[in-house]
């Protein structure tokens, strides 16, 4: 009679807790999710790996066998979903699976496993970093995401709060269309715009190309972000830390934008504006990689 064997292991990683067997994962102690049955295998490959890359061959051989009749690449790639969906994590600021482009998957965060497959309780780091070292760096950052951090001073998604979905989302699209009109209103007015810059620098013409130019760029890139929120572009937030150091820059030249109406609202008010511009690209950024962590309603 064939003897059923069952998978006992438990696994901690940052604030989560995984029981293998039934796929059952927590966070803080409360229930959060239970993984299904191919995600909750890539998973578990993953785990006995960590800090390792598992390529897509590896993947293929051990969870898609060759007599299996699937679209492997949107098997594996609807399952890496999945799991960054249940932690929370992204593909633009991986804390928990760091995709490398044509190679493989590789788990990021630290790994403890608290009961092995044998059943026995106890605190053994999974590939072969010290229990302590891993506890520690858990406790560091709170979410599990590796301890290393990039040296900057834009704000890591770990020290983000998290928010829902729809909120970030909004903010972010209400953003986009008060630069959308932005744009519009200042091409719709160039000649008073020319004036106004006329009045504010001697190199008129250099301003009003400027101004003309960024505009109708601007339009474009507003555009494109609105139509990628409409249509829910899983690849935004990664798309936009691409563009950033370019957004950053238009972003912060339009925050001069409230000097050419100085005459209008006052150069107290046009100061302040400018101000809250000045902040709003990092806004930008900020949103969506909390979006990114949150989960579509």
């Amino acid at each position: 009679m064939t003897e059923i064997v069952r998978d006992t292991r438990v696994f901690r990683i940052g604030i989560y807790e995984l029981t293998a067997e039934t796929g059952e994962l927590r966070k803080d102690g409360k229930p959060q999710t239970r993984l299904q049955a191919q995600p909750l295998q890539l998973l578990l490959l993953l785990l006995e790996h960590p800090a390792e890359v598992v390529t897509r061959d590896e993947l293929r051989e051990k969870i898609w066998p060759a007599n299996t009749f699937v679209d492997f690449d949107h098997g594996v790639n609807t399952a890496i979903n999945k799991l960054r969906g249940a932690f929370g994590d992204s593909a633009a600021n991986s804390r928990f699976i760091q995709t490398l482009p044509r190679v493989g998957y590789r788990f990021v965060a630290p790994v403890e496993l608290l009961v092995d497959a044998s059943g026995n309780a106890g605190r053994a780091a999974v590939g072969g970093q010290p229990a302590g070292v891993a506890a520690r760096a858990s406790a560091a950052n709170g979410s599990g995401e590796s301890a290393e951090r990039p040296k900057t001073l834009l704000s890591h998604p770990a020290d983000l709060p998290e928010a829902p979905h729809a909120i970030t989302r909004g903010l972010f699209v209400a953003l986009q269309v008060m630069y959308l009109a932005f744009y519009i209103a200042a091409l719709a007015n160039v000649s008073e715009l020319q004036a106004s810059a006329a009045d504010l620098t001697r190199h008129t013409a250099a301003a009003f190309i400027v101004i003309v130019v960024t505009a109708a760029v601007g339009i474009a890139l507003r555009l494109y972000l609105l139509s990628a929120c409409a249509f829910r572009y899983r690849g935004l937030a990664e798309s936009f830390l691409k563009l950033f150091p370019f957004v950053l820059v238009l972003d912060e030249l339009w925050a001069l934008a409230p000097f050419l109406i100085a005459p209008y609202i006052g150069m107290g008010l046009a100061l302040a504006a400018t101000a809250a511009l000045v902040y709003a690209p990092f806004a930008q950024r900020s949103l969506l990689l909390m979006s990114a962590r949150s989960k579509p309603n």
